[in-house]
């Protein structure tokens, strides 16, 4: 008996390593899985020492860290309880859809199902009603174990997204110039990409809302730059901005038919909660801050200033 304990609690010298349990694993395999990673010297010991402590009939499968100087003992428990290593990902406000998916895609220990799924499937595994997938997924940090899914994930950051909305949405202020919260997600993803800093969102929403009960054209150029994709090299430049697409806000009046980007919770209560301003402009001042004016002549003057 002694001999047993001592196998069982004695420390291995394997480095720190994942010990993948297959379904259906038994428990001599699993035992001798121990041993051909260097976390036990022999199968017997353990095998003994799960039927001994009542974890033989108890492991679960999964992906485990094992730790350097674990013993057998300590490696048999994490099994039976199924203390299975959560990977993370976290996904940024302002991202696109396409920046979301090309993230996914490098997450080897997930399920890669998306890219077999036509976006009209995608839609409907999710049950998305929006016409694009763009701005419909909460920027977080998520947790996953090996196998699942990137739908099963995708799933999860929507319906954040749905709940957050939700909640953003009871919250707006009576005089907002939306009618929709899917309008006011799409008007979030625009201060998004505008802002630096969240401390300025609700500025930079105040100057949208106010263009949009003037009935002026937003003028936002990360609008722009979406509408054009990939076409768009380099900078941005003047010619771009008479290029019709339906994301051009210089060209096209109102918001945009969809969000261009994933807003976070900052953004979401900016839209519906703006400022109240008479301002109507704002030019990046270079510092990660905006200088905001009341009309064209000073807006021009801040051009000027801050451009030149």
């Amino acid at each position: 008996m002694f001999y047993l304990h001592q196998s069982v609690r004695t420390p291995s010298d394997a480095p720190r390593q994942f010990l993948i349990v297959e379904p259906g694993t038994g428990l001599y395999e699993f035992a001798g899985l121990l041993v051909k990673q260097e976390f036990a010297r022999e199968a017997w010991p353990v095998v003994a020492w799960a039927i001994l402590s009542g974890t033989a009939n108890s492991l679960k499968s999964g992906e485990y860290q094992i730790e350097p100087h674990e013993s057998p003992a300590r490696i048999l428990g994490k099994v039976s309880r199924g203390d299975i290593y959560q990977h993370k990902i976290t996904l940024l406000e302002g991202w696109s859809y396409q920046d979301l998916t090309g993230k996914l895609r490098q997450q080897t220990k997930l399920s890669q199902q998306l890219a077999s799924l036509t976006p009209g499937q995608i839609r409907e595994n999710l049950s998305l009603t929006a016409h694009s997938p763009e701005g419909l997924f909460f920027p977080d940090t998520y947790f996953f174990v090996m196998g699942e899914s990137d739908l099963d994930l995708l799933d999860r950051a929507a319906r954040k997204m749905e709940r957050n909305l939700k909640e953003v949405w009871a919250l707006r202020v009576s005089d907002i110039t939306l009618d929709t919260s899917y309008q006011a997600l799409i008007l979030a993803s625009i201060i998004q990409k505008e802002a630096m800093r969240s401390s300025e969102m609700p500025r930079i929403s105040a100057v949208f809302h106010n263009r949009l009960k003037r009935k002026m054209r937003l003028q936002a150029d990360p609008t722009v730059i979406y509408g054009l994709g990939d076409s768009l090299k380099g900078p941005l430049k003047r010619s771009h901005l008479k290029q019709d697409t339906p994301y051009n806000t210089y060209t096209r009046a109102g918001l945009t038919p969809g969000p261009i980007s994933m807003p976070g919770r900052a953004a979401l209560e900016a839209a519906v909660r703006p400022l109240t301003t008479q301002e109507l402009y704002f030019v990046a001042k270079g510092d990660g801050t905006h200088q905001f004016s009341n009309s064209l002549k000073e807006h021009n003057a801040a051009v000027r200033q801050f451009r030149n």
